[in-house]
């Protein structure tokens, strides 16, 4: 493992493996390096591509120097440095791969860096909704952020489980788990991951400020809502493509999702 320093003083935790062009795997809310499931997809990349697994900041072992989680651009444009500087220490240059959340991170980043820094852009499954349901996440962020700023972070948390659709059961479970308070760690780092949805909508005018090549990618057993983020973010963009990942869910498997990503970044 290697460490950075941000702009603001953030110590990011990351590593570099594998050989080929550069791929930053950007993870979506709640997970880092060893939760979830960006380590079995770095395995399955690293025989063709560069792969950079990192922790994102306030997360494993990246520390986090925001003096307010709740400010939701400046957290957006703090982490957006945090790519940057792991791009330099990549060599320059990289392509993004996000995942759920993460992906609006990706995209912001990369209309804010530009395709020089950032070539290609590919995303797995973006939570944007269709209009009937942003009302609902209208309600999660100030519900959210009402939370985090009274500094409950099991409501948080548990906002962000049922949001996902963890039934009572199962958030009942996780309380009396062993890693309970390592998850309750991570609530602030839920407002950043909202924060780079935006408002939940397809975001037209960030996607037409992407000018890198994008990859829309969705699980061919997800949701319809799940893959109409995927579809809008490609049709959206000046260069956009869309596929489908055969046999998968939201929870992609690296084994299903290297093949696109090899193609679409090894060009």
């Amino acid at each position: 493992m290697s460490t950075l320093t941000s702009s603001d003083g953030s110590s990011i935790a990351y590593e570099i493996d594998g050989s080929g062009p550069a791929v930053i795997l950007v993870d979506g809310a709640l997970c880092f390096r060893d939760s979830g499931p960006m380590r079995p997809i770095a395995a399955a990349l690293r025989d063709r591509l560069t792969v950079v697994l990192y922790d994102r900041r306030g997360r494993g072992a990246s520390t986090d120097s925001l003096a307010n989680p709740s400010a939701r651009a400046d957290a957006v444009a703090r982490e957006i440095d945090d790519l940057s500087a792991l791009i330099g220490a990549a060599g320059g240059s990289a392509a993004l791969f996000g995942m759920s959340s993460g992906g609006g991170l990706a995209l912001a980043a990369a209309a804010a860096l530009g395709p020089d820094i950032i070539p290609r852009v590919a995303v797995y499954e973006p939570p944007y909704l269709p209009d009937p349901m942003l009302p609902s996440a209208e309600a999660y962020t100030r519900q959210l952020l009402a939370a985090l700023a009274e500094g409950d972070r099991p409501s948080a948390v548990e906002l962000f489980l049922r949001r996902v659709g963890v039934p009572e059961a199962g958030i009942e479970g996780m309380r009396r788990s062993p890693g309970w308070d390592a998850t309750l760690a991570l609530a602030p780092t839920l407002a950043y991951d909202d924060a780079a949805m935006g408002d939940s909508r397809i975001p037209d005018e960030l996607l037409q400020a992407v000018r890198a090549p994008v990859l829309g990618l969705a699980g061919e057993m997800t949701p319809d809502f799940l893959r109409l983020g995927a579809e809008g973010v490609a049709s959206g963009a000046q260069d956009g493509t869309f596929e489908i990942v055969s046999g998968q869910t939201h929870d992609v498997s690296g084994e299903a999702v290297a093949p696109h990503l090899i193609r679409f970044v090894g060009v």
